[in-house]
């Protein structure tokens, strides 16, 4: 399941960053391309780069190679990158774009490996559907954290229109139009993810929080309910109706979410944020200060 965490950012009702969520994403994502890729170098689909190689290509041994790229980009990101890059000198073709491309993610170079990920989906004609979409999809990622939420929204857009019923992939697209101020589009989504998957709490939390931006407070509280019903320790799910709480104007049930949230996942990112909201519930925080007499 995704971690529901949105960048979406309005005074009190600040939510946490997305930066980890974004990652860990972009690691499931890993763990499927590599698959997915694997399968592929097995039939031999692509020809070799290198116009001075004309034996077969040993599907075995490149799958391993990938792998094994994959794990020195994860754990060590400038050997990998070092890797990747003698691998594609060898004719490592699409596995060895998409490691490098891996190890530039984890260096944090994020608009480079965005941009080589876009690359890598045009040039893959011959791949399936679904692996073009799952390397589109990690370009919005990318995108994402290089803090380019409109170039996120196209290419995840992208990746749906290559799988348009992937609930993963709207998802995604839901998280960049949302983080690009798109909160309508975000929301329609999310309406085609919870036809299928109604009950699936993520999606039903990130639904609150665009709602809740676009000053629907009902069917966001509505949806936070339902969400916290399946998990009442959802942290994200207890952030977010501390904010429509606030916002509707019960500010005890906003204060006992948010100190919950203390209790539930001491110093997180998500703590800071209820931290910071918490400070703003104390009384005469933001009352103007009182005047002083004149000849006092």
């Amino acid at each position: 399941m995704r971690n529901p965490e949105w960048q979406i950012r309005s005074g009190l009702d600040r939510t946490v960053c997305c930066d980890s969520a974004a990652t860990l994403r972009y690691w499931i994502a890993c763990a499927v391309l590599c698959l997915l890729f694997i399968a592929t170098a097995a039939a031999a689909a692509e020809p070799a780069r290198s116009p001075t190689r004309s034996a077969p290509r040993n599907s075995e041994a490149e799958a391993a190679t990938y792998d094994r790229c994959l794990k020195l980009a994860k754990q060590d990101p400038g050997a990998g990158k070092s890797l990747a890059q003698a691998w594609q000198e060898r004719g490592g073709a699409h596995p060895a774009d998409h490691c490098a491309a891996v190890a530039l993610f984890e260096l944090k170079q994020y608009k480079e490996a965005a941009a080589r990920l876009e690359a890598l989906a045009q040039e893959m004609t011959r791949a399936p559907a679904s692996l073009r979409a799952e390397v589109l999809d990690q370009a919005g990622q990318a995108w994402l954290l290089a803090g380019d939420p409109v170039r996120a929204y196209a290419a995840s857009g992208q990746a749906v229109s290559l799988q348009p019923n992937d609930p993963d992939l709207l998802l995604d697209r839901a998280e960049a139009a949302a983080s690009a101020g798109y909160f309508d589009k975000a929301v329609a989504d999310l309406d085609h993810v919870l036809k299928t998957e109604p009950a699936r709490v993520d999606a039903l939390i990130y639904r609150a929080s665009a709602n809740r931006a676009l000053g629907r407070l009902d069917p966001a509280l509505a949806d936070v309910e339902k969400a916290l019903a399946q998990v009442p320790k959802s942290v994200p799910g207890l952030l977010e109706r501390g904010n429509i709480r606030r916002l509707k104007g019960d500010l005890e049930g906003a204060r006992q979410d948010w100190e919950r949230i203390g209790r539930l996942a001491p110093g997180s990112r998500a703590d800071m944020a209820a931290r910071a909201n918490l400070e703003h519930l104390e009384p005469g925080r933001n009352a103007p200060q009182a005047k002083p007499r004149r000849g006092s």
